[in-house]
């Protein structure tokens, strides 16, 4: 419980999102789209590297 009060609410939020992502990503490429599954799928590690790129710029800033 004490990492996910230190992870914090919005990276929480953000790591959900990229989960859910990744299941419409799955969904979508199995049910027969494979290039909306793919082009959905690669949202999550976007979505993850600006979480990361966030992450520095407030550790450097401080």
């Amino acid at each position: 419980m004490n990492y996910f009060k230190k992870l914090g609410t919005a990276n929480l939020l953000m790591l959900i999102l990229c989960a859910l992502i990744i299941f419409v990503a799955e969904y979508l490429f199995l049910s027969g789209n494979p290039e909306h599954g793919l082009f959905v799928g690669l949202w999550a590690p976007t979505l993850l590297g600006v979480m990361i790129y966030l992450k520095l710029v407030d550790n450097d800033s401080k």
